[in-house]
């Protein structure tokens, strides 16, 4: 089974789906991160603007002034953990990494903002790409696809062949096939049922599903508590070889992980 890395979802924005406006506080904050740390997080992610169905844009300064505070946060804690900055605006990237995040979290598979490549090759760090159908505003309106699977797999294919053709070597790229960005419920539960295939294509993979709709239509859970339900799935992702698990709740799905690696190879 393999042992993923645990990415922790930190949004410093008023409007996140599940967590928004939580941690705009400075010691709310500093609790968060600690509690996440102490839980055995490996990597945090750091959000300034909303990408939930349906959200509107942030103005850049905007995002700046939410990121940029919470980045030094962690890096007060802690000088070595990994940090993703989850934009998809260059400028935003730029002044992230220079305050100490690793990493670029690009929902738009460097779509969006045509000056992001740059930011990617100017500083040599790992980036996260992900697959969506439409935008925030409008992902959710009607997706439909004639095999989701193999669209995606061949979306990531495009995509990453014209980063390595930009000079973004291959082992800096992560792919993340994006449950509920331009998907029905079928379209996700094929994802989290297909990791092998993704994995096929030779880069780590992200499997970002933490408190997603889906498991309010499966199991009509609100999403206050879908964060049980959410370490099953980590747990099942893991055993497919999913390589970074992005979710809200850290203790409940490291020892999920954990315990399932314990029963699954006999060894305590």
């Amino acid at each position: 089974m393999n042992h993923p890395q645990i990415m922790g979802i930190l949004n410093v924005t008023p409007d996140s789906f599940s967590d928004g406006g939580s941690f705009a506080d400075e010691q709310a904050l500093l609790s968060q991160v600690r509690r996440m740390m102490d839980e055995g997080v490996d990597i945090i992610d750091v959000g300034g603007e909303s990408t939930r169905p349906f959200a509107q844009p942030v103005a850049e300064q905007e995002e700046l002034q939410r990121v940029i505070p919470a980045i030094r946060v962690i890096r007060s804690l802690s000088a070595d953990l990994s940090i993703s900055i989850d934009t998809t605006k260059a400028a935003v990237a730029r002044a992230a990494l220079a305050a100490g995040a690793t990493m670029i979290n690009d929902i738009s598979a460097l779509r969006h903002d045509a000056s992001m490549i740059k930011v990617a090759q100017d500083v040599a760090c790992p980036v996260i790409i992900m697959h969506m159908q439409g935008k925030p505003g409008d992902m959710q309106l009607a997706p439909q696809y004639s095999d989701v699977i193999a669209e995606i797999c061949a979306f990531f294919q495009e995509r990453t062949a014209w980063m390595q053709a930009q000079g973004i070597s291959r082992e800096r790229i992560i792919i993340d096939p994006g449950i509920g960005f331009g998907k029905t419920l079928a379209h996700n539960l094929a994802i989290l049922r297909n990791i092998h295939a993704f994995k096929q294509l030779g880069f780590p993979v992200l499997i970002g599903h933490s408190r997603k709709s889906f498991f309010g239509k499966l199991l009509g859970l609100p999403v206050e508590e879908r964060d049980s339900a959410t370490a099953v799935v980590s747990a099942l992702c893991a055993q497919q070889g999913a390589d970074i698990l992005r979710v809200h709740e850290i203790g409940k799905t490291v020892a999920a992980v954990r315990l399932t690696e314990v029963l699954t190879s006999q060894v305590e």
